[in-house]
């Protein structure tokens, strides 16, 4: 097949999977031979031990594009040095947080710091049992200020650990490697502990104990394996080597009553299929501007066939609200729909006149829309059924009509029928995202449990096109004030730069680095992604009351 009739998605979800296996190389092969010399397992080798039978196929991890093309001045911290996701382990699904030692020694670097409080809080929220690889030099030094002191750095991890205990959710950890300063309180703070001869676990190193106090003092006085297990009574199990301390892990998390999940679809068979293929999704998605597909045909690649339950097929069609099964899982869908729709409306004046009629524009939501999501959301905490936001859209509608029919209101109730939701919010990004657009289908300020993209999906406050121009203006404004003159060629050469800005700043790839979604994912295993989303949610507590507080009417 030639280049010129590769579909633009699967050339795209090629490159991005070629810079992922980067990603998951960490530090390189140097730093993995070295991790190898002292007879240590890196992360990823140590979570395909740990978890079931299929090892990488059976861990869905998360926020692998974490720190991308961040901190070039360090040398860059890729996956910011800790790998988390999730993974069945004795049959239990478990949230699995490994330092990458081959990445800066493990140190914490600000984004490794929001990358283990986002899986801890999923943890929380799914009840998952938590499973701790250490092997970490501690904070990144060089960038303290933005590491240490606040609730989404490096403390609300030991806060967070304290709080997950309270709660009755198991905690296990295992050092297999350095666990350094404030980072020995993330192991304490569990309720299982392992380590393995040759870690060290210590608040100060001997260096620094002997600059501070003058005491000369080994690595295994102060802090191994043998002095924790005999003598401090800090550990609970020490074990010789890696592999001992993984068939330890195993066995313990065996024997905890953590209830038994759905399996991940990823290793069983679908219990159901959909009406099309996977691969289909290549051809009903078109991602070039202006372009148009039908949801609807979307659906029929993802969710079981015949499950798919319309909710006022034909009121509100901007936005497809629907019942559905995925592998016999049941869950609400909301979606943009990204074809011209026609709207109905009364007749004016009270004579006469039948009703008068309009035109959606695609992936806008308008306020009947609006309306109709909120009731459809407020139905699914009723119906105790995850609920799935598809996003594609531009926003809400603007104008003297959009205005005076209510948009502002219509748009707040949906927002807070969505922001109060008790049952899990599992998003996924296929297109642009933009605006009050993505904060009302649930975006990454509303606590969704975990957020999906697909390849040159986008997500920022308006489209490049509207915010390039806008900011351009500004720019030209700016240096008109301090006497400098704009001509044709200054003003493209403005345009341009912040045109490129603007768009690795919306570029998915800058949201995932920042933490702004979990999980890029392959358009083709869309189905097999969400479904092992509902599978991680079996634990879900929705003993609590669902509640919108005062709506707008």
């Amino acid at each position: 097949m030639s280049k010129a009739t590769i579909n633009p998605l699967r050339a795209l979800n090629e490159e991005f999977q070629q810079a992922e296996r980067l990603i998951r190389a960490g530090g390189g092969e140097k730093a993995i031979q070295r991790q190898h010399e002292k007879n240590r397992l890196t992360a990823r080798e140590r979570i395909n031990k740990l978890v079931d039978a299929g090892g990488a196929a059976a861990f869905t991890e998360l926020g692998l594009w974490s720190a991308y093309n961040m901190y070039a001045d360090h040398g860059g911290a890729p996956a910011a040095g800790v790998v988390t996701g999730v993974g069945p382990v004795e049959g239990k699904l478990c949230m699995i947080i490994a330092n990458d030692a081959t990445v800066k020694a493990g140190a914490f670097f600000p984004m490794t710091c929001k990358k283990i409080i986002r899986a801890q809080t999923m943890a929380m929220m799914a009840r998952m049992p938590l499973v701790y690889l250490v092997d970490s030099a501690g904070v990144f030094l060089p960038l303290q200020e933005d590491v240490f002191p606040d609730t989404d750095d490096f403390g609300r991890i030991f806060r967070n650990n304290a709080v997950i205990s309270a709660m009755g959710i198991p905690q296990i950890s295992a050092i297999m490697g350095f666990c350094v300063a404030g980072g020995g309180y993330l192991p304490v703070l569990c309720d299982t502990l392992c380590m393995t001869e040759g870690s060290g676990l210590y608040l100060a190193g001997p260096a620094l104990v002997k600059a501070a106090i003058g005491q000369e003092v080994s690595d295994e006085e102060l802090g191994g394996a043998s002095m924790h297990a005999s003598i401090s009574g800090t550990i609970d199990f020490k074990e010789k080597d890696d592999d001992a301390c993984i068939k330890r892990l195993r066995s313990l998390i065996a024997k905890h009553n953590a209830p038994m999940p759905r399996p991940l679809p990823v290793s069983d068979p679908p219990t159901a299929a959909p009406a099309r293929t996977a691969d289909d999704i290549y051809s009903v998605f078109d991602a070039k501007p202006g372009a148009q597909y039908d949801t609807r045909e979307l659906l029929d690649c993802i969710v079981d066939a015949d499950s798919l339950d319309e909710y006022k097929a034909d009121f509100g069609q901007s936005i497809l609200c629907a019942y559905a099964t995925i592998n016999s899982v049941p869950c609400g869908i909301v979606a943009n729909q990204k074809k011209l729709t026609q709207r109905k409306m009364l007749g004016g004046g009270g004579g006469k006149a039948g009703p008068s009629y309009s035109v959606n524009m695609p992936g806008v939501i308008y306020d009947d829309s609006a309306d109709k999501a909120a009731r459809f959301i407020m139905d699914c905490n009723q119906r105790k059924i995850p609920l799935i936001f598809i996003h594609d859209t531009t926003g809400f509608m603007v104008g003297r009509d959009s205005e005076q029919q209510g948009i502002i209101r219509s748009g707040a109730k949906m927002v807070n029928a969505m922001s109060n939701c008790i049952v899990p919010k599992i998003v996924l990004i296929v297109g642009g995202s933009y605006g009050a657009g993505n904060y009302a289908m649930c975006g990454r300020a509303f606590d969704p449990f975990i957020s999906l993209a697909w390849p040159g999906s986008r997500c920022a406050v308006m489209g490049a096109a509207q915010a390039s121009g806008t900011l351009a203006m500004i720019e030209e404004r700016s240096r008109q004030r301090k006497g400098e003159e704009i001509d044709e060629e200054t003003h493209k050469a403005i345009l341009k730069a912040v045109a490129d800005s603007y768009n690795e700043q919306q570029d998915i790839r800058h949201g995932a680095a920042r933490g702004w979604l979990d999980r890029i994912i392959q358009p083709h295993n869309t189905r097999n992604e969400l479904a092992a989303a509902l599978a991680m949610t079996t634990n879900w507590d929705y003993s609590p009351e669902f509640k919108t507080g005062v709506l707008q009417v």
